[in-house]
């Protein structure tokens, strides 16, 4: 691997910012109503054939343990205060004392195909995160990020920096003069923390030189918070799949789950805060049933079905008073009616923007609504997805991630270092399997017999993209580098 000048580059994962923001706001509800719910968390290569070596997993060992050295600065704690406004005090004063205990909460193990003793040897990596939820759902991020670093620093060296934050330039102009607003949601499967830098800082000037000279679109900031903290950029975000996920494993209620999320979500933030729902976890057209239900109000919110309370919750889900001592208004509306818009983010995007425009019609709502597209994203796809959303009357933003910290070639040849696609999910919840559906079979997560149960239950219609191939989503190792034809600076 050809080295840029790193002489000052931070190894490994250093602080607690360094994540996505849902990943904080989820902690934060969770807080609030279920501090002592036991989760486990299980971790899965959807490229099974690269794997690491000997030498890669004795680095990702080590870098592991030193999670445990991370903590929150004065600094940090400042900037969620004056930025994060959304975070209550009880929260933000968690975090000053919060850490991380890997020696306890993960169990991380490597099983060799061959053993010669090399350090060369490969293997099949194996990450079991176990714990409170509230203390262990800080870890996806950090150990998604050093497990690509550990691939790509032992396993692929043939790269090099040379030209990443030109391609990023390159990138981010071409999206903003087309008139797209976009995000980077590249902390997961970046490279390594350098390569991510290096693309904010590309993508920052394109924003820059591109709003001087008039450009349409905009960056719209950054999932990871550490960065948006560093380079002055808003952190964007708002839930997981696993807000859902845990939800459902908890009360083993898959028919109310969405809604109860939904109400809790609400509960914790307020109305029209973090407002970009999440459809897919047991597919949208389950979640839609919920999306057009009352919210409760507060005048009725102890009084109305039981059915989306979660037993035991350390508090019940009333909207959070304002300046002046009182709750969000008392007039009924639905939760569509009150969400800002939607993400997608699994099956086909043309046919997801067809179920909500059909969605909202048929529930009289007008309002502009935004669709967040965050599925294996490059440019050409976010152009043709948001032509199609402003034709039916959306406002299509874009969350774009691998595409940006993870778009390599290999130096001898050319041709594409493929990244890594691996995921860490929520795999059970008070005892209970934790399952994802999603709009493509190829997403479908946790226990096989959960998923088949689940689908029955709902009356899931099986589905199956053309594009969604997991093993191959950002291309092959013969492909030709996506940004090969695009002359550098």
């Amino acid at each position: 691997m050809i080295m840029a000048n790193n002489t000052a580059l931070p190894d490994g994962i250093f602080s607690l910012l360094d994540t996505d923001l849902y990943k904080l706001t989820m902690q934060c509800a969770i807080l609030k109503y279920l501090p002592d719910v036991h989760v486990t968390y299980a971790f899965t290569n959807r490229t099974p054939h690269m794997r690491l070596t000997r030498a890669a997993f004795q680095w990702l060992h080590e870098q592991i343990k030193k999670l445990a050295n991370i903590s929150l600065t004065t600094a940090e704690l400042d900037y969620l205060k004056n930025t994060c406004t959304y975070f209550n005090k009880d929260y933000l004063q968690f975090l000053t004392t919060f850490r991380l205990h890997p020696s306890k909460q993960i169990h991380a193990s490597f099983a060799l195909l061959n053993d010669t003793g090399s350090p060369d040897d490969v293997g099949d990596l194996s990450l079991d995160i176990s714990g409170r939820w509230l203390d262990t759902i800080l870890y996806e991020i950090p150990l998604l990020a050093l497990t690509s670093e550990a691939y790509f620093k032992f396993c692929d060296r043939d790269w090099t920096y040379r030209h990443q934050q030109g391609r990023a330039y390159i990138k981010g102009r071409r999206l903003i003069e087309h008139g797209c607003i976009f995000s980077e949601f590249g902390s997961r499967r970046r490279r390594d923390y350098h390569t991510q830098d290096l693309v904010i800082q590309g993508l920052k000037q394109a924003a820059a030189d591109s709003e001087a000279q008039g450009g349409k679109g905009r960056l719209s900031g950054t999932s990871n918070v550490h960065f948006a903290m560093k380079y002055g950029l808003i952190p964007v975000g708002t839930v997981a799949h696993e807000w859902f996920m845990g939800i459902a494993s908890i009360t083993n209620d898959y028919v109310h789950a969405n809604e109860t999320a939904l109400r809790y979500w609400v509960g914790c933030f307020g109305e029209g805060v973090l407002g970009i729902a999440l459809t897919d976890t047991f597919g949208t057209p389950t979640f839609l049933k919920a999306f057009k239900r009352t919210m409760p109000t507060p005048a009725n919110s102890m009084a109305d079905d039981k059915k989306t309370l979660i037993p035991g919750a350390a508090s019940p889900p009333l909207p959070p008073m304002d300046a002046n001592g009182t709750t969000d208004s008392s007039e009924e509306r639905s939760y569509a009616q009150i969400f800002q818009g939607v993400r997608q983010d699994s099956g086909s995007p043309t046919e997801f923007i067809k179920m909500m425009r059909d969605f909202y019609d048929s529930q009289g709502i007008h309002d502009k609504k935004t669709i967040v597209f965050s599925d294996s994203l490059n440019i050409e796809l976010c152009l043709e997805y948001m032509h199609a959303a402003e034709e039916a009357g959306f406002a299509p933003t874009f969350g774009v991630g691998t595409f940006l910290t993870n778009d390599f070639h290999h130096e001898s040849n050319g041709q594409k270092s493929v990244p890594l696609n691996i995921v860490i999910k929520l795999s059970s919840a008070n005892g209970h399997a934790a399952i994802k559906i999603s709009d493509n079979i190829g997403k479908n997560t946790g226990d096989s017999e959960t998923v088949h149960k689940v689908k029955e239950t709902l009356g899931y219609v099986e589905k199956q993209w053309a594009n969604g191939d997991e093993a191959t989503r950002w291309g092959k190792e013969d492909d030709e580098a996506t940004m090969a034809n695009v002359q550098e600076e």
